[in-house]
Parts: C-alpha cells; structure tokens; sequence
C-alpha cells in the first residue's frame, strides 16, 4: 500500500487549495473515416458562429458554405452530437465512471472500499460532491483513488493509527515542502510528540463538502456539461434502491412502483388522526429499511473461542470486520444468530445476545447463547454470525401514534397542540432552580451544558440537540435527576 510519507504537493496550493494537477483528459472520441491520412487534430474547431464551418476531407480543409440548406443541415448535425454527448448510452462508460453522472476522468474519482462503486468530485446540481454524498448517504468511510492518478492507487490512511475514515482523516505538512503527513482529527493530530509536525496546522481532507483539489481533483467544465444530470432527489432515490440492489441503475427509477412517495410532512396538522396517517407509513419505511440492513449484514468464515460462564451458558467469543470497518453497528444487549456451516458437526444455529463489545481491552465480541443443547464447542471454524431484527421499538411508535390519535387525553393539552403545530402562548413553569445544576457522580456540566438544564425545568417541552461529544448524555441524566427530585410522579423522557 502507498503511502503519503513522501506525497508531493504543491506549496503555493496554501495546503488544500488549488494545486497544479496535470489535465489527464480520459475521454476520447473518434469518428469512423475511410482517409488514411493522419488528421491535425489541432486544427479542428467548434465555432460559436454556425454560419461558418469547417470540413475535412482527405486531410485537407475545405471551403465555406453560405448556403442556408447546407447551414441547416450542418445546424442539425451539430445538435445531433451534442445529443449523442448528453446520451449516456452513446458512449460506453468504462468501469470507474462515477455512478451518478459518468465522469471518468482518472484524477477526478475515487472508489468507495465498501460497495466497490466509484464516484467523483463533482457537485453536479448539488451542494456537495458526488463521492461525499455517497459517503454520507451510506454511511461508507473509506475510499481509494485511481491507478492512473497523480498518487496512484492509494488508500488514504492515518499514518499513525492506520485509520481509514476519511471524515476524520486531515493532513499536516513537515519540515519539508514537499511532504504532508496523513493523521487522523482524534487522537493521533491531538497526540502528536513528532517536533517536525505542527499540529496547529492540520487541516481535513474533506472541506466545504468535497474532497481536496490536490488528492481529488474537480472535474472540468467540459466534462461536467458532457455528464449525465442527475439531481438529488434522484441521487437520495438511487441510494435507496442499492440497498436492495447494488446493480440498479437511473433507469430503474423510471420503473412502476419506484416513485411511490409517501405523503409529505407539514407543520399544521388538523388532528391527531391526520398526524397518524403521515407519519405511520414513515415508520413502517424505517422499519423495513432497518430490517433489510439487519439481514444484509451476515458474516460468513467467522472463528469462535467457546467459553462456559457463571451461569453455566455457552459463551461464543469472536470478531466481526465490518464491525471493525464501522459499515455496521452493534450494543449490548443485541441479538445474534450462530450458526456452523463445516462438516465436523452436524447443522446447527443457536440465538443469543451480546454481552460484550469491542474496546480498549479487546476487538472481541461476547455472545451468551440461550440453549446449550447441541452446541458444537468442539469445532471453532466455518461459523456465520445473522443479526436478529425486533420490531419492538418501531411496534412501539405505531402503537404510541394510534393512542395519540384515538385518546386526546393520552398526553397532556400542552403537548397534544404542540406536537399538531397549533398556535399557543408560550407557557414557563414556576419551579424552584437548584443551586447546583450538575448531578452528584456525574460530570460537572459545562456553561452550555448548564444553560440547557435550567431551560428544561422552565419550560414544558424542550428538545436538545448538538454533535456527537457535547455531552448531551450527560446533560439528559443532569436534567432527569433535577425532574426526579422536584416531581414525585413519572418523568417522561425522549432520547
């Protein structure tokens, strides 16, 4: 594998900025012609003024024609190549052409190392590039760029940790003007005791929702009006049918049944029953995306180390790559389904749940089995791991929103109005405000955090957000303490 311990740049690019990238122009065409004699290339032009134009004919330039017929004609040819420009199918796309639009200029795409597609650095009609809405929409992280690159078939990755996400991935140049080195945001940037790096100046490899000119460079204008248009309800719509079909294509969308959108949500809503038959069939959408991607995340030649716990149960310990990859996600307390797949034991398949996940201390996963019976303990090869998908969580927003429909006095009248977007006066809540607002063994909450705590205890409804590392956890249980001292009765808490 390549790596950035001697990548090139160039140093008036101000580190990610415009750098000078050879124009590796990938596309070519050609006309069928019977002359022999070599054409100068050089010499053939498009003029904006169509009542002049140049033909070849055995390698010699010929004569103007004024004549309207002959102007119309050519006037017709012209449009017809541009139509066969605009016409995917006129061309054939080579393999690494971006899947949304077709550009394939080497330097300007890159291949997504999950599904194996490949995208480019393009923005198209949208407000990022193409290969940074794939990422985001399907929750991929790592990529690798083109053979025929400036940088070759390159993986980037932290030079420290070995780290792939390209979200967290920045660079920061040394000592030497020509070299930048490769490290991830946390921790290794933050950690750094190399004295020829400067941590100050990192930056990230992804800025204003596209990747860097030098590592992936955009698209020409050329190349951009010759690619496909593709706007971004298509893209959202395409991303949707890979999950079930990773060969499905644009025209697909096109197909009955495709475009069957659900009902757009609003901000008033009659009643509650109106409020049910938007958002039911949402969740029943959610739903079966959720189990689609549980059951698509089988794990096959998986190797287990049996142990027997306190209470007696087989516990199957293993380790799972697209768990490490970060393509899928896994808690205590989920379920899994083992099965042996060899020719040592009969077939067998055992249910279980989670009770340890990788950490600091081990990439091991711990699956305590329910039934003992029939475990093959004795065989640690040709395993497969399925993820068991409940519909407990979804049966419960279905089962909430019809009581919510049927029942006005399910939820009090502040909040029924509230959630229907009706016009109310603003309501505070006369509370007294404790004189400590962080909660005993808990974190001490910061000035944000702090705010955040006594806008809820004033207030009937309130909803937190922030990124991931705010502290919004820790926030909530601050916030479900203060609420637990002050009411006796129950506390009603969304996360």
């Amino acid at each position: 594998m390549d790596s950035f311990d001697n990548f090139q740049y160039d140093s008036a690019s101000s580190y990610g900025g415009a750098a000078s990238v050879i124009d590796d122009n990938s596309s070519v065409y050609t006309a069928n012609t019977n002359v022999r004699t070599p054409v100068d290339l050089e010499s053939l032009s498009i003029v904006d003024d169509r009542s002049q134009t140049s033909s070849v004919s055995n390698g010699h330039a010929g004569h103007h024609h004024h004549s309207p017929h002959h102007n119309g004609t050519i006037e017709e040819d012209f449009d017809g190549v541009l139509d066969d420009l605009k016409d995917e199918s006129a061309v054939d796309l080579p393999p690494h052409a971006c899947s949304y639009c077709g550009i394939h200029a080497p330097a300007s795409v890159v291949k997504c190392l999950i599904c194996s597609k490949w995208f480019c650095n393009s923005r198209g009609n949208t407000s990022a590039s193409h290969i940074v809405n794939h990422l985001v929409r399907a929750k991929h992280k790592e990529v690798i760029l083109h053979a025929e690159s400036p940088l070759g078939e390159t993986t980037p990755e932290c030079y420290n940790c070995g780290s792939k996400n390209v979200f967290m991935l920045g660079f920061i140049p040394a000592k030497s003007d020509t070299v930048v080195v490769l490290l991830c945001r946390q921790p290794c940037a933050a950690v750094t005791k190399d004295m020829s790096w400067n941590a100050s100046l990192w930056a990230p490899l992804i800025d204003d929702r596209s990747f860097l000119s030098w590592l992936v460079k955009p698209p020409s204008e050329t190349e951009q009006l010759r690619s496909r248009q593709i706007s971004f309800n298509q893209i959202n719509r395409l991303e949707d049918l890979w999950r079930d079909n990773a060969n499905a294509t644009l025209a697909d969308l096109e197909k009955p049944g495709v475009d069957d959108e659900p009902q757009q949500i609003l901000v008033h809503y009659e009643d509650a029953y109106q409020y049910q038959n938007i958002f039911g069939p949402l969740v029943k959408i959610e739903a079966d995306y959720d189990k689609r991607l549980k059951e698509s995340q089988t794990q096959t030649d998986i190797t287990v180390r049996w142990d027997l716990g306190l209470n007696q149960k087989r516990v199957a310990w293993f380790g799972l790559p697209k768990l490490e990859s970060g393509e899928v996600r896994l808690a205590v307390g989920d379920e899994l389904r083992l099965r042996y797949q060899g020719e040592l034991h009969k077939a067998w398949d055992g249910v279980g749940h989670v009770i340890k996940i990788p950490n600091n201390v081990s990439d091991e996963i711990g699956l305590e089995l329910r039934r003992t019976e029939g475990v093959p303990s004795e065989c640690t090869h040709n395993f497969a791991a399925d993820f068991v998908w409940k519909s407990t969580s979804f049966d419960r927003m279905q089962l909430a929103m019809k009581t919510f429909a049927i029942d006005e006095k399910s939820v009090s009248g502040y909040i029924y109005h509230k959630l229907l977007g009706h016009e109310l006066e603003p309501q505070a809540v006369r509370t007294q405000m404790p004189k400590r607002f962080s909660a005993p063994g808990l974190p001490e909450l910061n000035h944000s955090q702090m705010y955040a705590v006594k806008s809820v205890l004033q207030k009937p409804i309130s909803l937190i957000q922030g990124p991931p590392g705010t502290g919004k956890t820790v926030t909530s249980a601050s916030i479900v303490y203060h609420l637990a001292k002050m009411n006796p009765g129950q506390v009603l808490l969304f996360v």
